[in-house]
């Protein structure tokens, strides 16, 4: 036995998990917060914003929807670069790059130049969360890592609490320098990704083998213990990478978070609308602070969602019982859109579901993976998915008769609750954790 390979099996692999925590989460967490932060900082700056520029509903939600297409495409090159020439780098470029577009996007003057600061917001984020997942698989066993998903994944609830709550302050009191307050909405929310992306380049590990904070025995036994849940290793031939694309099993878990997709983005870019319509009386303050309240729920299920998940290794069934609360969720809010108490109710049931939703499916995804397929197979999954955050918005849009945010809510009631009947088909891996097969 080597001295490397005594070494490794030596190290306390608890302590290890405790320190890649501590290093990798915070940093994850805070890039995936900033950047839904931004990505839904239309949906508040909208109430003001609609008047100055002169947006109907419609148009708004074709104004969200455009984000996608950019994103969508540009999702599985990212990823590829990315294994290219490292999480640093790239991670760093795309926050960097999202911070200063959401700030720019604080000066449009009309209509045309809104979409194409979307688009170019589409083109400078996508990539990061297929990126994170990928991160994850660098630094978490299986076993770990729906925890793992859902400790960066918690930032997209708390990014919309607290883009709920400071964008509703924003709007209300801050009116500086002669710029109206959905200008600053996007210019006080665009900047901290910037300097979190600086800090990114000069700070963040690539792998365990690359971290500074790790012994050279505890990087060895991590990068090992990862490395034997693969039937394959990564030997970086792209056709071997480009296979997630044609895997049937893929593409079917991809559309069925698409479906998903819909449901999310409808309340991520649509929420401000619905407790407006909720309650009329309430101001952009009272909306912010009565929309933080269902992400404080979701925030809570997905952490002890995701934990559940892990001890009960079975990811499926609460994948589906997480869509059966959204869509719980979404109905009640349409039954007692004329009773705002109840009406919230539903809204935390919505926020409860979609959350607890993304640590389960992301673990189930993974496992579904061989090494050499993750940078390309997530991607994938979470591109196609993104065609769901532009029909969902969109759709929205398109059917909110007379202001009526609510009814419209119909559509991703439906999209997921096809998502929980797809679902009854997957058939989990047979084998090991990573396995992968062709059927579905």
């Amino acid at each position: 036995m080597s001295t490397t390979h005594s070494a490794a099996a030596s190290v306390d692999g608890a302590s290890v998990l405790a320190k890649v925590r501590r290093s990798i989460l915070p940093a994850a967490f805070l890039l995936y917060m900033f950047n839904y932060m931004d990505r839904a900082a239309i949906g508040y700056a909208q109430l003001e914003m609609s008047s100055d520029l002169g947006i109907s509903l419609a148009t708004y939600g074709t104004v969200a929807a455009i984000f996608f297409v950019a994103y969508t495409v540009l999702e599985v090159p990212s990823n590829i670069i990315m294994k290219k020439v490292g999480a640093r780098l790239w991670l760093a470029r795309i926050a960097i790059s999202w911070g200063i577009i959401t700030i720019l996007t604080g000066f449009v003057q009309n209509t045309t130049q809104l979409y194409i600061a979307r688009i170019a917001l589409g083109v400078a984020e996508a990539g990061l969360f297929p990126g994170l997942l990928l991160y994850m698989t660098f630094w978490f066993r299986t076993q770990d890592r729906s925890r793992g998903i859902a400790g960066f994944s918690l930032a997209q609830p708390i990014a919309l609490l607290v883009g709920s709550v400071s964008a509703g302050l924003i709007l209300d009191h801050v009116n500086w320098f002669g710029l109206n307050s959905w200008q600053w909405v996007f210019i006080l929310q665009g900047a901290p990704p910037v300097f979190l992306g600086i800090w990114v380049l000069f700070f963040l590990a690539d792998r365990p083998e690359k971290a500074r904070w790790l012994k050279k025995e505890e990087a060895a036994w991590l990068e090992g213990e990862i490395s034997k849940e693969y039937q394959a290793e990564d030997d970086g031939h792209m056709s071997l990478e480009l296979d997630a694309m044609k895997n049937p099993r893929i593409l079917y878990l991809a559309f069925i978070n698409l479906l998903y997709a819909v449901g999310l983005y409808g309340m991520t870019f649509f929420l401000p609308q619905i407790v407006a319509q909720l309650n009329p009386g309430y101001s952009s303050t009272n909306i912010g602070l009565v929309g933080a309240i269902p992400y404080v729920c979701g925030a809570v299920a997905m952490l002890l969602v995701a934990r559940y998940s892990d001890l009960l290794g079975n990811r499926k069934p609460i994948v589906m019982v997480c869509l059966a609360v959204a869509v719980t969720g979404l109905v009640v809010t349409m039954v007692f859109r004329d009773t705002p108490a109840l009406g919230l109710v539903g809204l935390c049931l919505l926020a409860v579901g979609v959350f607890s939703y993304l640590g389960p499916f992301w673990a189930l995804a993974s496992e579904a993976l061989t090494r050499a397929q993750t940078a390309v197979g997530l991607a994938v999954i979470n591109s196609i998915a993104a065609a769901g955050g532009f029909f969902g918005p969109f759709v929205i849009g398109k059917t909110a008769v007379a202001g009526d945010v609510i009814f419209s809510m119909i559509f991703p009631a439906v999209c997921m609750g096809l998502a929980i009947v797809l679902l009854i088909f997957v058939k989990p891996a047979q084998q090991s954790p990573a396995a992968i097969t062709d059927t579905v």
